[in-house]
């Protein structure tokens, strides 16, 4: 979006006195309302399906003989929402007011605390996950040994020279270091990405009707 909300927000807009008429600010009212409670849905929704998924990998990381990867997993995203859930209580609790901008106001506030927190939470979720799947498939069985061991052997007998470092390849080392500063220095982007892809057409049409309320005050 060229024109960031909160610098909408911040102009100002839908405010009494700049309204034609009083019907028309009843009907942007409505229009915000009814956006942002499809958001409050899809926030709900989405956390309950965090939950299930996890859930569901969790059973089936047994079956597939990588359990530490499915508890990690679960653990990690139950406490993401477990931090979550109070800011959809917050969500639910912003009171409608007497018009939007008010509405708008409160709304938009809350969604910089929601970005300020899990932006924060996000540096270490990503490298999370992905050391739950190095684990995972590291300690997998394979023929009565463990997936990462068997790799290990291989290595040293395909490279006898290979400098090691804490019982491991000292590239591997240094590749899982990188990945892991990579995720965690880029980890409020991917969780700005992602959260475009599930919320960003909700904002869109949020940002259109900011739109079409300050051409009225043109």
């Amino acid at each position: 979006m060229e024109k960031s909300i909160e610098d909408i927000w911040k102009e100002g807009f839908l405010k009494k006195e700049a309204l034609v008429a009083p019907k028309i600010n009843n009907l942007y009212s409505q229009k915000s309302i009814h956006i942002i409670d499809k958001f409050k849905k899809m926030y709900k929704i989405n956390l309950i399906a965090i939950i299930v998924f996890s859930f569901i990998f969790l059973i089936l990381s047994f079956f597939m003989g990588i359990p530490i990867m499915g508890i990690i997993f679960f653990v990690t995203l139950s406490v993401l929402v477990y931090i979550n859930k109070p800011l959809l209580k917050d969500l639910k609790n912003i009171e409608k007011g007497e018009n939007s901008y008010q509405y708008l106001k409160a709304f938009n506030q809350w969604l910089q605390k929601l970005f300020a927190i899990n932006k924060r939470i996000s540096t270490f979720l990503y490298p999370i996950i992905f050391m739950s799947f190095l684990l995972g498939f590291w300690f997998k069985d394979a023929k009565g040994m463990f997936l990462g061991d068997r790799i290990l052997n291989n290595i040293y007998v395909e490279f006898p020279n290979t400098i090691i470092i804490f019982g491991l390849p000292l590239i591997g080392v240094f590749m899982i270091v990188l990945i892991l500063g990579l995720l965690s220095f880029f980890g409020a982007r991917i969780y700005q990405w992602d959260f475009n892809i599930v919320y960003g057409r909700i904002l869109k049409k949020l940002e259109e009707l900011m739109s079409d309320i300050e051409s009225l005050n043109e």
